[in-house]
């Protein structure tokens, strides 16, 4: 890190990586616990990734203090994390294959997130380093456990 990210964000961000680290320990482990933890690996990393959408939002509304000269292009990048999260959930209703290819996607779209804030210009090096860290960790543990759950 550059310096920019105190310490306790950097802490605290990389904590944030320890539930999808404890879903991969016990899928690993498989047993009794392999559902609970495939499901709930799906679920964190889909709140992750609207929470991100959210701090898409918050960040584009702050730049001008009312949200009124946004792009509205930046408002609709911001709400898609929550929509796909909702959609990739939706094979679990139906009945479908559920859920190995939507942690699959959801964890490869997470590793790409911080492509977004690049283009929309939103954080400073610090930051955006540090969300490269996390994204492709979440991501790849995610992405992990959907091949997991596949095979």
């Amino acid at each position: 890190m550059d310096g920019k990210i105190g310490r306790t964000a950097q802490i605290l961000g990389f904590a944030g990586l320890i539930p999808q680290l404890l879903a991969v320990f016990l899928v690993a482990q498989g047993g009794e616990w392999r559902w609970i933890a495939l499901a709930g690996s799906y679920a964190y990393a889909a709140l992750i990734f609207s929470f991100l959408g959210g701090v898409w939002w918050g960040q584009a509304i702050s730049q001008d203090g009312s949200g009124n000269g946004v792009s509205p292009m930046v408002l609709g990048i911001a709400v898609l994390p929550s929509l796909i999260g909702f959609a990739l959930f939706l094979p679990w209703t139906l009945g479908w294959d559920w859920p190995g290819p939507s942690l699959f996607w959801l964890g490869v779209l997470i590793m790409l997130s911080p492509l977004i804030d690049r283009k929309l210009g939103m954080g400073d090096a610090g930051w955006l380093r540090l969300r490269w860290y996390l994204s492709l960790g979440l991501g790849a543990l995610t992405v992990i456990m959907g091949m997991w759950s596949i095979g």
